[in-house]
Parts: structure tokens; sequence; C-alpha cells
């Protein structure tokens, strides 16, 4: 998990985790960091963290946010950048790659062993159920319990009642409808032609500085998201808002003077 760290004059006073999609700085007690100094406005600043990544603004502060030593109104944080405000200084840690990659390694572990090891359950269930007519009486009894525990460990898994006290097969997973997957093709710019697929939960698109937006996959869809810039995104000629934007199929759209067309995957 990404933090902060508040110091002064070298001194380090607190470590602040960014759990939340947005963080508010200030003056002001209502902040979710206050600090407490006339060179820091009320509501000075704000990072929005997006599953790893964080974006920091600036609120129109009278004082103004210095990152690294340069005043920035929006950024793209990155680890061990430095927030100045007035005498304070917050330093942005990052969550290590090798945690994200380790997270995302046994997420995905989960999502492909979960069903090997329901269809593996059944296996054992029927192969302990259809054992060798010359078994010991006793031993098919505790192969029948058995086979029904795994029954029941598989259907509380699905979210299903077994009511029927017989011993049954695991359920089968239930399927999920498939997401179609989004792409975007460049239409625009040197690299005119070139298809990215947009397979991650957040995409990061444009140049910093200049301008930068994130397209998020989320259940319902794809969302584009400004950033970071003085001029927002456009969607079909129509400059999008704060908001995040939902995406439709052949949508093209405008950032940092390249355009690209934003496309589902049949």
């Amino acid at each position: 998990m990404a933090k902060l760290i508040l110091s002064m004059d070298g001194l380090v006073l607190k470590e602040i985790p960014l759990t939340k999609e947005r963080t508010t700085i200030g003056r002001k007690p209502h902040n979710d960091i206050q600090i407490d100094n006339l060179a820091v406005s009320g509501e000075h600043a704000v990072i929005v963290t997006i599953l790893n990544d964080s974006f920091l603004e600036d609120l129109g502060s009278t004082n103004g946010t210095v990152v690294n030593g340069n005043p920035i109104k929006k950024h793209f944080l990155q680890n061990n950048d430095v927030v100045e405000l007035g005498k304070y200084k917050l330093k942005f840690v990052g969550e290590p790659a090798a945690a994200v990659g380790a997270e995302k390694a046994d997420f995905e572990k989960t999502m492909v062993l979960r069903p090997a090891a329901m269809k593996a359950a059944a296996e054992q269930a029927k192969a302990m159920t259809g054992g060798a007519p010359q078994a010991a009486p006793h031993a098919a009894g505790a192969a029948r319990v058995t086979a029904s525990q795994h029954a029941a460990v598989s259907a509380t898994a699905a979210g299903i009642a077994d009511k029927d006290p017989r011993p049954a097969p695991a359920p089968a997973p239930a399927a999920r409808p498939a997401q179609p997957l989004g792409a975007i093709q460049l239409l625009s710019g040197n690299n005119a032609g070139k298809e990215l697929e947009l397979s991650k939960p957040l995409t990061t698109l444009g140049k910093p500085g200049v301008g930068v937006a994130v397209l998020t996959r989320r259940p319902q869809g794809y969302f584009i998201t400004h950033v970071e810039g003085a001029g927002r995104p456009a969607v079909n000629g129509q400059q999008i808002g704060a908001a995040p934007h939902a995406l439709k199929d052949h949508d093209v759209i405008e950032l940092a003077g390249v355009k690209m067309e934003f496309f589902l995957k049949a």
C-alpha cells in the first residue's frame, strides 16, 4: 500500500497510508491530512488513488503545491516524490513493484486454481464412492462421509444451500458473463495504426506535463478520467468533465494532440 511520510526540517512527524480513494490535504480540521500552518490553504490539495496509482492535484491554493522543486497543478505521483507545503514535506512511497506483482499473481492463481480445486474434489469424491466391491463396509461408509463433506464445501463456496442430506457431486462453478476486451488504435502521430489491448484494470495514457488520462476497466465497462494537463481529453470532439467518462464502442479520443479510437474486441 502506498503511503506518505510527513516531515518538517528533516524530522519525521508521521506516516499516512493512502487507504482512501480521495485523501485531502489542508489547514482546516476536516482534511484527512491537517497541516496547521499559515502557508497551507484551508483546502490545499487532494490525492486521488486508483488501484496502485496516485495523482496529486492542487486545489487552487494560495501558495501553490511543489513537487520535487517544481510547481504543479496536477501530477502523477511516483516513488520517492517529495511534495512541499511551506516548511512541511510529504514524501510519497509507492507500493513496491514486487509486492504488486505478487498480489496480482496470487489473485490470478486464485482465479485459476479454485475451479480446478473444485473439480479435483468432485473427482476424489467420485473415486471414493466408486470404490471396489471388495472394500470393507466401514471403508465404504467413510468414503461416503468424505464425499459428502467435499460436496458440502463446494456447495458452500458456490453459495448454494444443499438441503439434500445424501452425498452429491460438487456443483460446477457458475459461469460469469465475459466482459468484452477493449483496445485502442492510434489514428495519428508517429505510431498511427498501432493497437493497445486494455487488459489491465488501469492504463495510463498521454505525456506527463502535457496531458495525462487513465482508462479504467470496470464491471460496467471502460471509463476515461482526466489526470494531468491544462486541456481535458476529448471524446468524439467534446471535452470530458471531471468525473470518469464512460466509453462506447468506436469512440474517438483526443489526448495531448493524439487521436485514438476505442473499440471492443469480439
